[in-house]
């Protein structure tokens, strides 16, 4: 934190002093002055240069962080938060393009793959037949070396059996399925969940921390193709759609 950075947080003399200090601090970020990443100066720091209480300095900055402006980490501090990323609400995404679309660089890492007759949780987590052989994967997708969205998927052997010679190590598998399927409809849900231990590890957040849920099956001519289970952190992410009258614009 540099001298010139905490000057710069400047106080207009209206209303509360708490809200002051959050005005002057979120002005500096959303006109760029702070981009993401930046370190907002501690508490004490502030409290010396503004002349507050500590207690009037954290109430300005819980709000902050209630905006989704700053993120407050106890070991590392507090910075000013990454925009949330937006999708596309109705669209088959490339996640890729998605990722490369925000200025991030993208990877993927196959979690677990398990070929063959679906087992008990997966015929009870997709829905599926009893009988049903797929490719149940679980893959994490990677933006600029973070946990960008947790994907769990299956893949209709029967309607698409070419997905059991491909190993998915360098193209995802929503983009494969793109390039090497067909599909007529699909079902498309987004929900609020709360992450699970295990999901808040993958995501590096927190166990409980609120996550968006996007939830969609295709089927060709009647016959399931794929259904899969997007799980992106709530705070880094939103999810936009535009329409008219007559449909998406």
């Amino acid at each position: 934190m540099s001298a010139s950075q905490i000057d710069a947080v400047a106080l207009d003399g209206v209303g509360p002093l708490y809200d002051q200090i959050r005005r002057a601090i979120r002005d500096l970020i959303l006109n760029g002055v702070w981009p993401p990443g930046t370190a907002v100066p501690p508490e004490h720091a502030l409290m010396e240069r503004l002349g507050a209480s500590r207690m009037t300095v954290h109430r300005a900055l819980v709000q902050l962080a209630r905006e989704g402006l700053i993120t407050r980490r106890r070991r590392s501090g507090t910075i000013v938060a990454s925009p949330p990323a937006s999708h596309a609400m109705l669209d088959i995404l490339s996640i890729p393009e998605e990722v490369r679309g925000l200025g991030h660089a993208y990877a993927l890492t196959v979690l677990q793959r398990r070929d063959g007759r679906a087992q008990r949780p997966v015929v009870s987590l997709f829905e599926l037949g009893r009988a049903v052989d797929v490719v149940h994967l679980s893959v994490l997708h990677w933006a600029d070396g973070v946990p960008h969205v947790l994907e769990e998927r299956v893949i209709h052997l029967a309607t698409v059996p070419a997905a059991a010679q491909e190993d998915f190590s360098t193209i995802p598998p929503g983009d494969w399925l793109l390039q090497n399927s067909l599909w007529s409809q699909a079902e498309h849900a987004i929900s609020a969940v709360a992450a699970t231990a295990e999901q808040a590890e993958l995501l590096a957040i927190a166990e409980g921390d609120p996550c968006l849920l996007v939830e969609r099956r295709t089927w060709n001519q009647g016959e399931p193709v794929t259904a899969v289970r997007l799980l992106y952190p709530g705070g880094r992410h939103r999810f936009v759609g535009r329409f008219g009258p007559y449909g998406k614009v």
